[in-house]
């Protein structure tokens, strides 16, 4: 861990340039839309250590997959988001030298990420080799307002001499995915052509046939003035740019506007993908910068409004929760059911960009809270669009009757993920897609859902369960063999308790579920039973055979659940044990080792816990949380999160303020050594349930907000708003009040420490409260 940003509320700064961190913080900075975003590259020309990168969401690519050796099942393909092409191009020369951060000398250097209006700038002087110096300022911004924009001003000021400077602004195709399997180039080019003091390219990727248009103009100021250049046009294969000269004399500014399109065909037919390109640049230019930056901070401020936590008293906990709100607001909007949330976002090609168990584990709870409701139904709509995709992936191993299995990593429904454990055997991820659905009807009320979609999911998702499981002569129970948990540092196990208990319990709400549209919506039922041939009579028996009758590994002794047969046979040691400098261990040890110890990744048995807590008391969370957590690792993103709010729940305050600065600061301090390789955008989430359900002791039960709170001691108070069921409630706690107002909405009732209160529009409920107990 180590702290190399600045802290600050709002903004994430880099002071003084540092090569070696370049690769981290063009990941750090990187700034998107929902449509679009890229890492923090610079605009100019660099010759050191990058790791390019501008994505466009949904354009993607089925990378051959590449194996040691091949099994039956295996995916064919890895889908992985683009490398797309690179519009950031402003490149200063001054004289005959060219300005590079990794040739000059450099001092003064700031990176700042405005996080409240989601600017990215930059400034710093820079001093070529014959001693000539610049001062250069840099801002740039992807709109929220018209999410198919980008724009870029840039600066120069001449410190010590009088020469030319030529400024050079372009859009490059000749991109490549740095994970390609085969180095393959993705991209072909359908034309690169120049309109004026336009400048456009179209590609194609070479699988799948998606086309991207990218366009760009500029204009140029000098001492604040626009004047008017000529540019020089180049156009070759992939590559597009303009270029002007003029003379720059000491303490005088160039400055230069770079306006840019960026379109594909997700949304427009392949026909009018260059005329929509060329409308943007053309409504972009009637605008302005200075109107276009206007609209995309105010839409920001207003976004801010409705999903910002406030913490007093704790700088570097109010700077970590807001980084993980931004990152979270910027990569995924709702606006299309079609997208989903990649782990990295767009800050990042590890994992390939695709669709995770994460988004229905970690991500639903955030948007239900901060968003319109038809937002996380968006993301429920994704899984329902791909369930036949998921029944095709079933009927690949070896499953009957519309089973379904839902993908480990995908884009279109379709598995790409091609490690055997994890393909084969992490199969856990079908009840997050099941609880996702319980998650957001219980916290919505919305049951429409059920008859709409999402009883065919948990049919599909029950079958698979039940074919999964197999009966033990010897146990005289069901088991489950040959399976890899949450904890991934463990693969090939048997009776994984978590997977067993999340089987058990998805197929108790199927039942649940089909009960319902049953006795509630009569026509849906019936269309139920003929869309999915259910034997309703004898399958649910099946379900409630199985679930009856399931193993689950455990230890009386202890009082915890096993997290898999034999988990007590390994060697116990605690991480406090471990040499330091062995952390962490997935970079320090072999795979070998790791898997015969018993070291845990993240939150498995606790996964189930944090799920289901209100299936077990208070004394059961305790002895496992305290078994458990020593012996965890943390060397997943999504880990801190879950033991934060357990820990809160048990009043462990310690352990849950760690934790909590371990999930909110990961990517910020850098804990697992790996930024420069993205951002863990999906476990961000997971930063802002430690604070609402973890601190603020937030649930749902029976249809009401119940809160427990919890205050840290570093915190003098913590503020936050919770769209619940067509209402705002704004809720702030300090160290021995919480008030709870209802900003809009009819009135609510709402339980604070067991004690019901009922608030109106516009009023206030006043409550004293203590901590729990440690």
């Amino acid at each position: 861990m180590k702290q190399y940003y600045k802290v600050d509320e709002w903004n994430i700064i880099e002071e003084g340039f540092d090569s070696s961190m370049h690769e981290s913080s063009e990941s750090i900075f990187s700034i998107g839309n929902g449509k679009m975003g890229q890492r923090a590259m610079f605009e100019e020309y660099y010759s050191g250590k990058s790791l390019e990168g501008t994505y466009i969401a949904g354009v993607y690519y089925p990378d051959k997959t590449r194996v040691g050796w091949w099994k039956n099942g295996y995916p064919e393909y890895f889908a992985k988001v683009l490398n797309s092409p690179n519009w950031l191009g402003v490149e200063i020369q001054i004289g005959n030298e060219r300005l590079d951060l990794n040739v000059c000398k450099v001092r003064n250097f700031e990176r700042k990420l405005d996080m409240q209006h989601a600017l990215l700038s930059r400034k710093f002087i820079a001093a070529f080799p014959s001693g000539k110096e610049v001062e250069v300022t840099t801002e740039r911004f992807v709109s929220r307002v018209d999410d198919e924009l980008g724009c870029i001003r840039y600066s120069v000021k001449a410190l010590n001499f009088n020469d030319t400077i030529i400024c050079t602004t372009s859009i490059n195709a000749n991109v490549k995915n740095k994970d390609a399997n085969y180095d393959e180039v993705f991209w072909d080019s359908i034309e690169e052509y120049i309109q004026g003091e336009k400048a456009f390219i179209g590609v194609r990727t070479k699988k799948l046939g998606f086309e991207v248009y990218e366009g760009f103009t500029s204009t140029y100021k000098k001492n604040g003035e626009l004047f008017k250049l000529v540019p020089t046009a180049t156009k070759k294969e992939k590559f597009v740019s303009f270029s002007v000269a003029t003379a720059l004399n000491e303490n005088e500014i160039f400055e230069v506007q770079k306006y840019v399109s960026v379109v594909s065909s997700m949304y427009y037919s392949d026909a009018q993908l260059k005329h929509a390109c060329n409308e943007k640049l053309d409504a972009a230019l009637t605008k302005g910068y200075n109107q276009l930056l206007s609209e995309h901070a105010v839409d920001w401020e207003q976004l801010w409004e409705q999903c910002d936590v406030r913490i007093s008293g704790d700088a570097a906990a109010q700077q970590a929760i807001r980084f993980n709100i931004f990152q979270l607001n910027q990569t995924y909007t709702g606006r299309d059911h079609r997208l989903n949330i990649g782990p990295k976002g767009f800050t990042g090609e590890k994992y390939g960009g695709s669709t995770y168990w994460d988004t229905e584990a970690y991500c639903i709870p955030f948007y239900l809270g901060t968003n319109h409701q038809k937002v996380a139904r968006q993301l429920l709509q994704y899984r329902y669009n791909q369930l036949p995709k998921a029944i095709e992936n079933a009927e690949k191993l070896g499953f009957k009757n519309s089973a379904a299995l839902y993908p480990m990593v995908t884009m279109n429904g379709e598995e790409c993920h091609n490690e055997w454990e994890i393909t084969f055997e992490e199969i856990h991820r079908n009840g997050a897609i099941a609880y996702a659905i319980y998650n957001y009807i219980n916290y919505t009320g919305d049951a429409s859902y059920l008859w709409e979609g999402g009883s065919e999911v948990l049919i599909g998702i029950a079958r698979f369960w039940a074919q999964r499981v197999h009966w033990s002569n010897h146990k005289k129970q069901y088991v489950m063999h040959g399976v890899t948990g949450p904890n991934e540092y463990e693969n090939n196990v048997n009776n994984n308790w978590y997977t067993n208990y999340i089987a058990c319990w998805c197929m108790q709400y199927a039942a649940q579920a089909i009960n319902e549209v049953k006795e509630h919506y009569e026509k849906a039922y019936e269309a139920l039973v003929v869309k999915t041939k259910l034997n309703e009579a004898e399958e649910l028996k099946h379900w409630k055979h199985i679930c009856d009758n399931m193993f689950y590994p455990q230890s009386d002794e202890l009082n915890i659940f096993l997290q898999q047969e034999g988990y007590l046979d390994k060697e116990q040691i605690l991480v406090a044990d471990l040499d330091p400098k062995e952390r962490p261990i997935n970079q320090k040890w072999s795979w070998d080792r790791i898997l015969r110890s018993c070291f845990i990744k993240q939150a498995d048995v606790l996964q189930g816990l944090y799920f289901f807590e209100d299936h077990f008391d208070t004394h059961t969370l305790k002895s496992n949380f305290d078994y458990y957590e020593p012996r965890t690792v943390h060397e997943s993103s999504l880990s801190p999160c879950v033991h934060s709010i357990l820990a809160a729940k048990l009043g462990y305050e310690e352990k849950a303020y760690e934790m909590y600065l371990r999930t909110s600061r990961l990517d910020l301090d850098d804990y697992n050594h790996e930024a420069h390789e993205g951002l863990h955008i999906t476990s961000m989430a997971g930063t802002w349930m430690s604070v609402i359900q973890g601190f603020g002791g937030m649930r749902v039960v029976n249809g009401k907000l119940h809160f427990a709170p919890m205050i840290p001691k570093q915190w003098a108070s913590f503020s936050f708003n919770i769209r619940f069921r067509g209402r705002v409630v704004h809720v702030l706690i300090g160290k021995h009040e919480l008030t709870i107002e209802l900003l809009s909405g009819d009135k609510i009732e709402v339980v604070v420490n067991n004690t019901s209160y009922t608030i109106s529009e516009k009023d206030s409920a006043h409550i004293l409260h203590h901590s729990k107990p440690n």
